[in-house]
């Protein structure tokens, strides 16, 4: 077989006249990335491609790579002897004169709540980095109605990751331009082939009511999407049996100390590692739950079982704690919420308890346990924080003389002889 090759190839290197690269800054489908131009020559090409992020474009009808100075100037310096680069000067929309070596400085500054994204998984973060211009302008807004809103870090996080998800699907298409019917054969994609549980639907649901409705100001936008009905499910709950042979499964006093906090107290895990040392008082024996779900302070009582518990923890912790009750690794930080559910997930297994359960169960079992003792309902829902039914925007409010009145089922148990510290 006979090869035919262009005429420049029928002579060594060392004869030919210096081949040229050149190099641009472009936007390319609305992101910022250095074009590379060349005659095709294989090894300029097997280069380029082991280049993270490089891409070939049809349109364009060159490769190009992204923005990241590091890696174009690995790059310049892999070309080999023989080659030259050209770098043409291109304009921002600002006027600024950039080259690919200094349009890098100008590389896209993301804002610091979607910088949050770094700690996500990897897939999470390439759905943001593959939005054009237009949706992750739309991304920004929102977050920053969000924060406006004053909502919770967790609900930030939930809404932010359902609404970026759904803007990861439009490609190209614009978020404010989406119709009604088009959101609701999203709902349907979510629900049938994504197989999203109900839970999950309901919270992509209200990330798309919480733009369309309160960023774009459009009334009732969702008032045709039906939302998926909400299995009625019961908390799962312990015994007093099974609490004293969680309790005792424990040897490590602090995590001794972690369970019996979010017991006596019915305690979100949340509320349990952001505990300061302040927040408990002996005096009024009360323990102050601060900004807690809803943004909403609370007093709890405070049992006198776990004040002696914390009283020997606090005794023998070593180093002392200096901020928060439960601190992590690093002194004067919390610990981290999954951390004490691996606490409790330890103590589960060690006393053999076969429930299903998660940490939320010590808080299920409070309330249940005070509801068998005959404690007003009203008086459970404020030691737990819930809202009220008919208003649901403040919490009913436990007067001191009626807090006291109450006594954990902790003390309960304790009394007669199921508990040992």
């Amino acid at each position: 077989m006979v090869h035919h090759y262009p005429a420049r190839h029928t002579f060594t290197r060392k004869y030919l006249p210096m081949e040229t690269i050149e190099v641009s800054y472009v936007i390319h489908r609305g992101n910022r990335r250095i074009k590379i131009s060349f005659e095709p020559a294989g090894e300029i090409t097997r280069l380029v491609k082991k280049i993270n992020g490089a891409r070939f474009s049809k349109t364009m009808k060159s490769w190009h790579m992204p923005c990241h100075k590091n890696a174009y100037q690995h790059f310049k310096n892999s070309i080999p002897n023989g080659w030259k680069i050209i770098e043409l000067k291109e304009s921002d929309d600002a006027g600024n004169v950039l080259t690919p070596e200094t349009a890098t400085e100008y590389k896209y500054q993301v804002p610091a709540k979607i910088n949050a994204f770094k700690k996500q998984p990897a897939e999470l973060k390439a759905k943001i980095f593959s939005l054009n211009n237009v949706n992750l302008q739309t991304l920004q807004i929102y977050i920053r109605q969000l924060d406006l809103k004053s909502y919770s870090e967790s609900t930030i996080r939930t809404y932010k990751n359902e609404f970026t998800a759904f803007l990861s699907l439009l490609g190209n298409r614009e978020a404010h331009l989406i119709t009604t019917d088009e959101l609701r054969r999203y709902m349907q994609y979510c629900a049938v082939t994504l197989g999203l549980s109900e839970h999950t639907l309901h919270s992509r649901l209200n990330a798309l009511k919480f733009y369309y409705e309160q960023v774009l100001k459009k009334e009732k936008f969702f008032f045709d999407i039906p939302r998926p009905k909400k299995p009625f499910q019961l908390p799962r709950v312990l015994g007093e049996y099974e609490i004293g042979k969680l309790f005792n499964a424990l040897e490590n006093k602090k995590h001794k100390a972690i369970l019996f906090t979010a017991y006596s107290a019915g305690l979100r895990v949340s509320e349990v590692v952001a505990l300061e040392l302040k927040d408990i008082d002996s005096d009024r024996m009360q323990i102050f739950v601060r900004n807690a779900k809803g943004k909403k302070d609370r007093y709890v009582m405070l049992s006198p079982v776990l004040l002696d518990i914390l009283r020997n923890y606090l005794g023998t912790c070593r180093p002392r704690p200096v901020k928060y009750l439960f601190e992590g690794m690093a002194v004067g930080e919390p610990m981290s919420s999954r951390a004490a559910q691996h606490i409790f997930m330890e103590a589960r297994l060690k006393a053999g308890i076969k429930k299903e359960l998660g940490f939320h169960s010590l808080r299920h079992s409070f309330a249940t346990h005070l509801l068998e003792k005959g404690v007003d309902i009203k008086y459970i829902k404020d030691l737990l924080g819930h809202f009220s039914i008919t208003t649901t925007t403040r919490y009913l409010h436990v007067k001191k003389e009626n807090l006291v009145n109450i006594s954990s089922p902790l003390d309960d148990i304790f009394s007669r002889g199921k508990l040992k510290f």
